[in-house]
């Protein structure tokens, strides 16, 4: 028997950050929107805890236990008492170390894929426990749609969207280090007083309405400064793509993936035409948002 769970990338359209705690985390406010880009996760029953991976970047993906979803694997196992006897396989088509949380979207898929595999009866909330100890983003992308991230990220509010919005994403030749972007803001962060993080209710309200202009004209990411000092040919891709047309663009996450909020999916195709064309980014993809949490597609 096997089961598999598509999960969806994510974008952050704000990512508010607070100063460090002294358990090293920060405090966000972080909007939360998954987008329709997915890994697929298939967990079947086996001998011992194996993975494999297949797709783009699958060869920086780790095959042992300390990839995300084997320990997710490993959280459920414990959590009910099960012996995490399960083949993983990993089918990726969101980037890797993109600021996408792909990594973590295979261990909400694991998590889901396992729970089902096992008929452990674990409630939505057990489970969503297990990915607030298994890292920040794992708990939005077994939720998926839309929700603001508090805390260091874990503790969600779930947003209403009134609409679709179409995204352009510029994939960059290499990656970052997520620890390290925090690192860069701490550094450029010395000497000032940083603001507890909150969430604009400019931004809640364009979601809500499902106004494209108006998020664009409200979306931020205080980790940009420091994704462009660590990696400054990113400021040539946002100069593509909102010279071609995007409404608004912005670092994802960490980075280096670039995102561009578009007017619309033609709009969209024009944009990613143009990124193509400027040389700045190894790939792009057009998609849209909000997009379902960790699903269960095949038994």
């Amino acid at each position: 028997m096997s089961v598999t769970v598509r999960v969806p990338a994510k974008v952050n359209v704000q990512l508010a950050v607070g100063a460090a705690r002294p358990d090293g985390f920060h405090g966000l406010a972080n909007v939360f929107l998954a987008v329709g880009l997915h890994d697929e996760v298939t967990a079947t029953a086996a001998d011992e805890l194996t993975l494999t991976c297949e797709g783009p970047g699958a060869d920086q993906v780790p095959l042992d236990r300390t990839n995300l979803a084997a320990r997710a694997a490993i959280a459920l196992g414990e959590r009910y008492g099960i012996e995490p006897r399960v083949h993983l396989h990993i089918d990726k088509d969101i980037p890797v170390a993109g600021g996408m949380a792909g990594g973590s979207a295979d261990a909400a898929g694991a998590l889901v894929a396992c729970d089902a595999l096992w008929g452990t009866g674990a409630t939505r909330d057990e489970l969503l426990d297990i990915c607030a100890e298994l890292g920040s983003d794992v708990p939005f992308s077994l939720v998926g749609g839309a929700a603001l991230g508090t805390g260091r990220g874990e503790k969600l509010q779930l947003l209403d969207v009134g609409g679709e919005f179409s995204w352009v994403f510029a994939a960059a030749d290499g990656g970052l280090s997520t620890p390290a972007v925090y690192g860069e803001f701490d550094r450029l962060a010395q000497g000032r007083a940083i603001p507890e993080p909150e969430a604009s209710p400019a931004l809640l309200d364009a979601l809500r309405r499902g106004d494209a202009s108006a998020l664009a004209a409200t979306l931020t990411n205080d980790l940009q400064p420091a994704a462009l000092s660590l990696f400054p040919a990113l400021k040539g891709t946002l100069d593509a793509g909102t010279a071609a047309g995007a409404l608004a663009g912005l670092v994802s996450g960490s980075g280096p993936t670039t995102a561009f909020l578009c007017a619309d999916e033609r709009s969209a195709r024009a944009v990613a035409a143009a990124l193509t064309a400027s040389g700045t980014c190894r790939s792009v993809r057009v998609t849209t948002s909000p997009a379902p949490g960790a699903t269960v597609v095949q038994r």
